[in-house]
């Protein structure tokens, strides 16, 4: 080292050893390498002292005179309890300057799960080391530099602005900050609009008797606590999904009240990717109605709502989703203006078509699968039904074993048609991530913002595309900017990472697109007459599959928890 020192500059030399910084202290050019007492784990043992490191950090005063500065575990300074929620600070950053060292902070990584405190988002961890009211390191060590370093550029001193800086894209909710709360509940409306969400999103559903309320699936069984209570309702409905459920219109709405919201991670069960349990069961459900004055009270930038299920509920249940839906806005008053966006959604091109003669009312059609190409032809015929699409990342760069494969040319053929896209979803999770993001949900939103000029994000995290959207490092022209990723760049550097070939996702056909016509809404429905053969249930999202054979089940497996 003594070499080392001598001949290449060195800024930092830090030890978990006592005696080797010492024995280097009149070896160094102090002026241009500063040393630096490196602390293991607590209950770990300093070879030099035969002290465990928790007993030197009592004496800082002696550390100043063999060191520069001290270099501890991240939880020296802030603390996670067992049940992974952050504890009060320790004085250890203050006790340490008043000594004059410098502080550094260790163990920082993207892709190893921290407290639930940071709601996976990396760039929060750093900001609560740097950039907090009672303390501020001079320092960190990590594995993901890039993050560390956008952090502190971009987003540190950026919470004082009273308003956010608009980009160009929206930040839409799916289930309002679904990611903290359970979803489309009163809390996780009210958390998406604090955390800066432009449009906020409903997903209608209907009640036995016809009440009109914001869930994100017809079936109870997942996102509420309806399973022990009701499951002598579960039934299986094959033309809403192939697995049994208990169904929402199979339940007046006071059943539904005497519910808990449940929120719950899409990625199963894994322990390591649990979201907030604090939260699990807080908030309540709210009626389409309630959801529209609080987006009018809120004065948000808009609204989302989501129609699925048309067809069944008018032809078996009885149930006119569609006109309850107009009705609530009308009488909210949404389409009597345009200063609050109204934003139509649904898989089918029937439904949408119902709300053609609103003209501030923006309809938007869902692609759920994977496509490659939209041809002019589809493209045309897509425009008389929709303004935009929502569809799901790999139609914009495909993936595959969690690679960026490339970029489809979708983007650039409905933006030459005119038409809005909107990518659906994004998560902070890494393990929803391509690697080439190297696990920073903010470089997903960069690459999907910034470099391929998508119209809107809808996201589960609203707080995170706000950072980055109000950020100075937004603007790719800024002095300091977050680049976005070049697709393909990653695979095609590492040897023999390149997947098996796969058969590319089908092309976008005028078959997708056009929907039968909505059957009228049934009346004198009997409750004892055997269930209708299931039809034909295909929307206009439901994209023709391509088999491959090639793929294993437990690949497909692995890549439905991503992607």
């Amino acid at each position: 080292m003594q070499k080392v020192v001598r001949y290449y500059p060195l800024d930092y030399l830090s030890s978990p050893e006592i005696g080797f910084l010492k024995a280097m202290q009149g070896k160094v050019n102090k002026a241009r390498t500063k040393l630096i007492f490196r602390f293991l784990a607590a209950d770990a043992v300093e070879p030099s002292t035969n002290q465990t490191y928790s007993s030197i950090l009592k004496d800082l005063e002696s550390i100043k005179s063999f060191a520069s500065g001290i270099l501890v575990p991240k939880e020296y300074i802030l603390p996670v309890g067992t049940n992974n929620y952050l504890e009060a600070p320790t004085s250890l950053v203050a006790d340490a300057h008043k000594q004059g060292l410098e502080v550094y902070a260790s163990g920082f990584a993207n892709d190893y799960p921290a407290s639930f405190n940071y709601s996976y988002d990396p760039t929060s961890e750093y900001l609560q080391f740097v950039d907090n009211s009672e303390f501020s390191v001079d320092g960190v060590l990590t594995d993901f530099p890039p993050t560390a370093s956008e952090s502190i550029v971009c987003f540190t001193q950026n919470n004082n602005s009273s308003k956010p800086i608009k980009g160009k894209a929206l930040i839409i909710s799916h289930n309002g900050a679904s990611g903290n709360y359970p979803g489309c509940t009163d809390l996780a409306y009210q958390q998406a609009i604090d955390d800066g969400a432009d449009i906020i999103d409903c997903s209608v559903q209907m009640s036995k008797d016809g009440v009109a309320f914001c869930l994100d699936s017809a079936d109870l069984s997942g996102d509420t606590t309806a399973m022990p209570t009701f499951m002598s309702r579960s039934t299986v409905i094959p033309e809403i999904q192939q697995d049994s459920g208990i169904f929402s219109f199979d339940l007046t709405w006071s059943e539904i009240q005497s519910l808990k919201p449940q929120l719950v991670s899409p990625f199963g069960s894994d322990p390591g990717f649990q979201r907030d349990p604090a939260n699990k069961n807080k908030g309540k459900f709210v009626t389409l109605s309630e959801f529209l004055e609080l987006a009018k009270s809120k004065a948000v930038s808009g609204v989302l709502i989501n129609i699925e299920n048309a067809a069944y509920l008018a032809s078996k249940k009885g149930l006119g989703i569609v006109d309850a839906v107009s009705k609530a806005l009308s009488n909210a008053t949404f389409d009597k203006q345009s200063t609050q966006q109204v934003l139509i959604q649904s898989d089918d091109s029937s439904v949408l078509s119902q709300f053609k003669n609103v003209s501030t009312y923006k309809r938007v059609l869902t692609i759920e699968e994977k496509i490659s190409d939209a041809p002019k032809q589809p493209v045309e015929q897509l425009k008389k039904y929709a303004d935009a699409i929502t569809i799901t990342r790999p139609s914009i760069m495909p993936v595959s074993n969690s690679f960026l494969l490339g970029n489809t040319s979708v983007l650039d053929e409905m933006h030459a048609a005119n038409i809005s896209v909107y990518v659906s979803v994004l998560r902070n999770e890494y393990i929803s991530l391509a690697f080439d993001y190297f696990a920073d949900p903010i470089l997903e939103l960069a690459t999907y913002v910034a470099g391929f000029g998508v119209d809107g994000v809808i996201t589960e995290y609203p707080a995170t595309a706000n950072k980055y959207m109000r950020s100075p490092c937004f603007d790719l022209n800024a002095k300091q900017a977050i680049l976005p990723v070049q697709p393909g760049s990653l695979i095609g550097i590492i040897q023999g990472a390149e997947p098996p070939a796969e058969a590319p996702a089908p092309t976008l056909e005028v078959s997708d697109i056009i929907d039968p016509p909505l059957p009228p809404v049934a009346t004198n429905l009997t409750t004892n007459s055997p269930p209708a053969p299931a039809p034909d249930a295909k929307h206009s999202s439901a994209i023709k599959e391509v088999a491959n054979l090639g793929l294993s089940l437990a690949a497909i497996g692995a890549l439905s928890l991503l992607f």
